[in-house]
Formats: C-alpha cells, sequence, structure tokens
C-alpha cells in the first residue's frame, strides 16, 4: 500500500496543477499537509477484493481514488469556511490563511478537477461521484439546519452522517469494484462495507472529538460543541440523568470555559461507553458485509482495518 499511496499522492499533485500559480498553492495547501488517504486507500483495495495474488494498482484505481479524495479535500475547505476553522490537521486552514473567497473557489476548483477524472473513467464512474457530492451537500445541509438544536434525534444525527461521511467511503470502495470489473453482487458487497466502515468512522471522530486532546486531533477538541453541532454521545447525555445540567450550557454560543463543563459531563456520562457500541454495530457490519466475497488479500486488509478503527474505541469502552 506504501507505494500505491505514493502514487497517489503523485497524481494528487499533479490534478491539481493550474495555469495559474496562486490556484494550484491554494489547492495544494492541505494535500501539503499530508492525511492518511483512507478514501484512495479503500479504493485501491477494492480494486483488488478478488486478486489471489495482488500487483501494482491499475492506473485506473489510482485516479479513482484521487478523484474521492479530490472531493473529500475540497469539501473540507467549503467546510472550514462555514465553521470560520482555523487549523485543520495541525496547519493553518485555508481560509485563514487564504482568505474565504479563495477557500470557497479552491474548493471548487478540486471538485472540477475530481468531476474531471470521474468523467475519464467513464459514464457509471461519473454519475456516481455527482451524486456523492450532492448527497455531502444534503448531509452538510442537514447538519446546518440541526445547529445548536437540543433536541437533535439520534435519527437525525444518522441520517446526516450517512450523507456527510458514509457516502464518500461507499462511493470509494464502489468505484474500485467498478474500475476493477467486478461482478454486481461484489461491487454491492464492497458499497456496503464502505458505507457501514463509514458510519462507524464518523462515530469514533464524534467521540474522539470529545475525549481527545487538541494535539491528537490536530484541531481544536470539543469544537462541535462550540459550533452547535451536538452528535451521538451529546444526543444520549441529553436523554439521560445528566441531561438538564447539559442542556442549561447548550443551544447556544458558549465560551471554552463552558464547553469544557460541557465536555467533562459528557465524559464522564455512560453515553460514551453507550455510544463506542455503536460504532462497534457498525464495524461488526461492515465485517459481515464482506462475507461473501473470497478470503484475498485485499479483503483481510478490509478487515483488519475494521479492527484498527476498533482499537481507537478500546480506551473507551
Amino acid at each position: 500500500m506504501a507505494d500505491h499511496l505514493r502514487r497517489v499522492e503523485e497524481e494528487l499533485r499533479r490534478v491539481v496543477q493550474s495555469d495559474e500559480p496562486f490556484l494550484t498553492e491554494v489547492a495544494r495547501h492541505l494535500i501539503d499537509a499530508g492525511g492518511k488517504r483512507v478514501r484512495p486507500a479503500l479504493t485501491i483495495t477494492a480494486s483488488q477484493a478478488t486478486t489471489t495474488e495482488p500487483g501494482p494498482a491499475s492506473l485506473d484505481a489510482i485516479r479513482g481514488g484521487v478523484a474521492v479524495e479530490l472531493v473529500h479535500q475540497g469539501s473540507l475547505y467549503h467546510d472550514d469556511v462555514i465553521d470560520g476553522a482555523d487549523t485543520r490537521r495541525t496547519v493553518e486552514s485555508v481560509n485563514s490563511r487564504f482568505g474565504n473567497l479563495e477557500a470557497i473557489l479552491a474548493g471548487d476548483y478540486l471538485l472540477a478537477r475530481a468531476s474531471e477524472i470521474a468523467a475519464d473513467l467513464g459514464t457509471e464512474v461519473a454519475s456516481l461521484l455527482a451524486g456523492t457530492i450532492a448527497r455531502l451537500c444534503e448531509g452538510q445541509v442537514r447538519e446546518l439546519g440541526s445547529a445548536f438544536d437540543v433536541d437533535r434525534t439520534e435519527t437525525a444525527y444518522l441520517e446526516s452522517i450517512a450523507g456527510k461521511t458514509a457516502v464518500l467511503l461507499a462511493t470509494a470502495a464502489r468505484i474500485g469494484g467498478i474500475v476493477a470489473g467486478l461482478s454486481r453482487d461484489e461491487v454491492e458487497a464492497l458499497t456496503s462495507f464502505g458505507h457501514h466502515y463509514g458510519m462507524a468512522f464518523q462515530v469514533v471522530d464524534d467521540v474522539l472529538d470529545l475525549v481527545a486532546t487538541d494535539g491528537q486531533l490536530g484541531k481544536p477538541a470539543g469544537n462541535d460543541l462550540v459550533e452547535g453541532v451536538y452528535t451521538l454521545p451529546v444526543i444520549r447525555t441529553l436523554a439521560g440523568s445528566a441531561g438538564p445540567d447539559l442542556r442549561s450550557m447548550l443551544g447556544g454560543p458558549m465560551d471554552l470555559a463552558t464547553r469544557d463543563r460541557a465536555r467533562d459531563l459528557v465524559r464522564a456520562d455512560a453515553a460514551i461507553t453507550d455510544t463506542v457500541a455503536t460504532a462497534h454495530g457498525f464495524t461488526d457490519q461492515a465485517r459481515r458485509d464482506l462475507a461473501s466475497l473470497p478470503p484475498t488479500p485485499a479483503i483481510r486488509t478490509l478487515q483488519v482495518t475494521c479492527d484498527l478503527l476498533a482499537d481507537q474505541m478500546s480506551p473507551f469502552s
């Protein structure tokens, strides 16, 4: 995978080159900051799901993964403008360094480049990526609509993360299956895996926002509370014995001292353990999604990916 991801990095930098040097600089800002490249790794692994002796990934798999990563990067540019974020991946956010207008334009540019690659990979991939971008927008709108809503439901939360996070991971896996020419049943199994893994991924991320440090996250911890994004642990704490105290702190802007008190309430509540159990349920379903596929090296890698995500939750189980 290290060689595959090296090729992804090279392709990412190549495709965002513009005749306008400043646009290239802004478009590369987060790419140069690094990242785990979970989405392209999933595309590449899915493309080799039925291969008993995997070799170098195909160019189509590399480019498919790059297209998904560009959509992810573009959405981060836009999200940081919406949130007024100052940092991302331990570096200054694009909007903070270059300005909101520049961040929006660069985010649009990344989405356009992603669409260009998808068109090269065929009409099915192009249609899939366009639909995914629409779903991402819908998920973000749902989240904005529930900002500072202390009555946000678990159902509303799950619908939002399905559109905000899981859809892109499902698409990453699906593109891998499509470009590899896998059967329709195999493509559907990989897509379902990507969805359930993505749901677990976001639930874990939301737990970490409440229990991890700024350094561990690469961004301010507890920022969701400040932004009025009440995630599953918060929703469940509100429904419990600590609910009245927590509710009195939420529902509007808060200072950092109030944020810390709210975090402490949630961290002391059984809601953290309950939410971790929900994440485990999603990873368990993701593993079951792979049951119909042959036990190839790629499938074993996907199973290990679920194990690694579960390991992040072990201190809070």
